[in-house]
């Protein structure tokens, strides 16, 4: 009888460890495949280091504009927006299109895509030395821009909006709150790139300053760190 009793114990309390490493397993792999999932990644083709428009021109015709058409945008066209804002021009350096104090590069890029070949509606965010995109959630959510951005009409009708943010302590770990002015000078370089790339490709942007800054960071679910500067809807002409 004892000896039937003892067996009986042996087997309860290995069911009972098997369930624990059961469980322990289920709980494992539900974290992987939560926590560890990776981003989407879309490489973006490779920019063009010539064109048939002279720096003079689109400078002659750079202008703030605000009326788009519906027309989708080439993902080259993107790419070659993107590059120009913060694209890598030296690879052992990694100097970019834009100039930065004491080469820290504050800026991050975002696109909003909305009407855009080859490319699904959604957030991304740009990365500069790889030159691609890494998804961060799908689906158009222009209108929730254009909300945040006080309902500005060329905000929700752009095929994309670029979003500018910064990550202030880059600079500023070197600079002191002087680093804040270069930031703000920064984005302004970067801005104007866009401008005179946009001229280039035929297409048009405006630099919009004005959003609540808080709801814009939320819909994007940018990092603590980083703060929004602007928001540059681009589109035909």
């Amino acid at each position: 009888m004892k000896k039937l009793l003892t067996i009986l114990i042996i087997i309860v309390i290995a069911i009972g460890v098997s369930a624990v490493l059961l469980r322990s397993s289920i709980i494992t792999m539900t974290y992987m495949s939560t926590e560890l999932t990776p981003l989407e990644i879309i490489q973006l083709p490779q920019p063009q280091l010539n064109s048939s428009t002279s720096i003079e021109k689109t400078l002659l015709e750079r202008r703030s504009i605000r009326k788009y058409k519906d027309e989708p945008l080439t993902l080259a066209e993107v790419s070659q927006l993107l590059w120009a804002a913060q694209g890598i021009t030296n690879t052992s350096r990694n100097f970019r299109t834009a100039p930065s104090a004491g080469a820290l590069y504050p800026l991050e890029v975002y696109i909003i895509a909305g009407n855009v070949d080859e490319l699904s509606d959604g957030i991304y965010k740009y990365k500069p030395k790889t030159h691609e995109l890494e998804n961060i959630s799908k689906g158009d959510i222009r209108s929730e821009i254009w909300n945040a951005a006080l309902n500005q009409f060329c905000v929700k009708k752009g095929s994309i909006i670029i979003v500018f943010s910064a990550v202030y302590n880059r600079t500023t770990k070197k600079y002191g709150d002087r680093g804040i002015r270069y930031v703000h000078i920064e984005v302004g370089h970067a801005a104007q790139n866009i401008y005179l790339q946009a001229v280039s490709l035929g297409l048009g942007t405006v630099a919009v300053g004005a959003f609540n800054d808080s709801k814009l960071k939320d819909i994007i679910d940018m990092p603590e760190e980083e703060h929004p500067l602007y928001l540059m809807p681009v589109g035909r002409i």
